[in-house]
């Protein structure tokens, strides 16, 4: 039978266990998979915590990303068949569609037959950094040539997509760090510039960067103190894009800095895009093509075997990797 990642019960690393199980044929409008490779995300270590949107019923899967064969599909399915190269992107319910395994059912929607130049564990690494970087960027912020931009943690698998998205369009990349260690291995990555925010002056530096115009959109997944610099960094007219929470320190709201600047301040989850038919389409011509051309490429930190995925998560939640995390089957 099939080995599977679940959990009984919430906690750190150690819950999860391996197990097999067998694995129902795909239901209608389900592509079933037999997966090659697994991307990694923060919002998993978070469900696994009960620190997520979304709760768990015992025992659960998770994951939201992968990469594989297809082995069979379900009714109704036309677009795919067996022996497709295919990626998952991230559904509305990783315990119910959960990748951690060898064989996975998948919504139809949800699944992409990415280039041929694009490995097993670069496809399992692209679409949830990609889909949140996207739009966020693109469709939200409306981000183009010119155009700063402010990418705050920006050595998660998320920040560097957003390096790569914001050149696509000819935008400037303005990446913050709390330290200058991993200043280089950002610029590496794609940053025009590097703040690290322990050592210098978030504003100041923003403003000399942008000849005193402040950076017109700024995307954080933080949140906490760092809210009021990266506001009083930002253009007049410019709009923060929060999609976490990674602070566990108040958010204070920086009355005076938003109505003088006319700024917007918007709330982000990657559902938007992917609850939209029409949205959805558009992200998916887009990263499919960045990808194609090499103009899009997942930085992977470190690659772990399947049976190392304790440790793989341990990796993910200590904070030293620039890009993604994947594990192989």
């Amino acid at each position: 039978m099939p080995r599977i990642v679940r959990f009984h019960d919430y906690g750190d690393a150690d819950v999860l266990r391996i197990e097999e199980l067998p694995v129902a044929a795909p239901a209608a409008d389900e592509v079933q998979i037999s997966v090659r490779s697994i991307g990694l995300n923060r919002a998993e270590t978070m469900f696994r915590r009960n620190a997520y949107l979304q709760e768990a019923v015992f025992p659960s899967q998770l994951g939201y990303e992968a990469a594989g064969i297809v082995a069979a599909v379900g009714a109704g399915v036309t677009d795919f068949k067996p022996g497709d190269a295919v990626s998952v992107i991230p559904t509305l319910d990783m315990a119910r569609w959960g990748t951690y395994g060898e064989r996975i059912n998948i919504p139809a929607r949800h699944v992409v037959r990415h280039p041929a130049n694009v490995s097993f564990e670069e496809a399992a690494a692209a679409w949830m950094q990609y889909i949140t970087a996207w739009g966020a960027l693109i469709e939200q912020a409306k981000l183009s040539a010119g155009d700063f931009v402010i990418v705050t943690a920006a050595s998660s698998s998320v920040g560097i997509a957003a390096f790569e998205i914001a050149r696509a369009v000819g935008a400037t990349v303005i990446a913050t760090t709390r330290t200058s260690a991993k200043r280089q291995a950002l610029l590496d990555a794609g940053a025009h510039h590097v703040i690290a925010t322990s050592e210098e002056d978030l504003v100041a530096r923003v403003m000399d960067i942008t000849a005193g115009a402040g950076a017109r959109v700024v995307f954080d997944p933080v949140g906490g103190p760092s809210f009021e610099p990266l506001t009083s960094s930002m253009a007049r007219g410019g709009i923060l894009i929060e999609y976490g929470a990674l602070s566990s320190e108040p958010t204070p709201f920086p009355l005076f800095t938003v109505l003088g600047r006319s700024l917007t301040l918007k709330g982000y989850l990657y559902t938007e895009v992917i609850a939209d038919d029409a949205i959805l389409d558009r992200a998916k011509a887009f990263i499919t093509a960045g990808l194609a051309s090499g103009q899009l490429k997942p930085l992977i930190a470190r690659v772990f075997p399947f049976e190392q995925i304790r440790e793989a998560t341990r990796f993910l939640e200590s904070n030293e990797q620039i890009g993604k995390i994947v594990v192989n089957l």
